[in-house]
C-alpha cells in the first residue's frame, strides 16, 4: 500500500480492512468491513487495478472452513466484484506450491482459488507464488518465526526456488505487473519475484 500511495500513476488507493487503518493519506480511502460483506460496498470498491493479499493460517482461522472463507471465498468474491465494476487487472498473492490436487490442505485451497479466479474472466490476472515471506508482521506466527530464523542461518543451502523472500520484493513485483499491458492469466513463481 505504501508503494501505491507514493506512486504518481495512482490518484487514489482504496484499502479494504476489517479494522480502521492507522495510515492517513489524502489518496487513501479505507473501506472497513467484514470480508463476507464485500458485496455491500458496491461502488466504493471500483478500481482499475486490484491487489489481493488476503490470507490467514489454519491456527489463526481455527478451522478449515474458516480458513477457506478467508483464502478462497473472499478473494473469489473480490474478483467477481472487481469484474462487475470494470477492473482491468487483478493481482493475487498466492503461495509457492499452490496446487488444487495437493494433499496439503493449504496448498490445495491456494490452487483452487487460483483456478476459480482465472475463470472469472478479467482482462489480466497475475498470480504471485512467493515462498516464505520475510518482513515485519503485527501478529505473532510461531511456526513462521522459526522458519524465518532457519532461513536466515541456513537459507543459502535451499534451492533458489524455495528460498524465503522479502515481502517488499513481492510488493514491487505486484506494482510492476500492474503496469504491464499484456492480457491473460499469468503465474509468477517465487524465483522470478526474487529479482524485484
Amino acid at each position: 500500500m505504501e508503494l501505491l500511495l507514493n506512486d504518481d500513476r495512482y490518484s487514489s488507493v482504496i484499502a479494504i480492512s476489517r479494522k480502521p487503518l492507522s495510515i492517513i493519506n489524502p489518496k487513501l480511502t479505507n473501506v472497513v468491513c467484514e470480508l463476507r460483506d464485500l458485496s455491500d460496498h458496491g461502488d466504493q470498491l471500483k478500481a482499475d487495478d486490484v491487489f489481493c493479499c488476503l490470507g490467514t493460517t489454519i491456527k489463526k482461522a481455527k478451522s478449515k472452513e474458516a480458513f477457506r472463507a478467508v483464502d478462497f471465498d473472499a478473494p473469489l468474491l473480490l474478483t467477481e466484484i472487481s469484474k462487475e465494476l470494470g477492473a482491468k487487472k487483478f493481482i493475487l498473492v498466492s503461495s509457492l506450491g499452490a496446487n488444487k490436487n495437493s494433499g496439503i490442505f493449504y496448498n490445495q485451497v491456494k490452487g483452487e482459488v487460483e483456478e476459480a479466479i482465472k475463470q472469472v474472466g478479467l482482462d489480466s490476472i497475475h498470480i504471485l507464488r512467493p515462498s516464505l515471506l520475510l518482513g515485519a508482521r503485527k501478529e505473532e506466527r510461531t511456526g513462521e518465526d522459526t522458519a524465518k530464523f532457519f532461513y536466515k542461518v541456513f537459507g543459502f543451502l535451499a534451492p533458489k526456488k524455495y528460498q524465503a523472500i522479502e515481502s517488499i520484493k513481492v510488493a514491487r513485483a505486484m506494482l510492476a505487473f500492474a503496469q504491464l499491458e499484456s492480457q491473460g492469466n499469468f503465474i509468477h513463481e517465487s524465483i522470478e519475484l526474487q529479482t524485484f
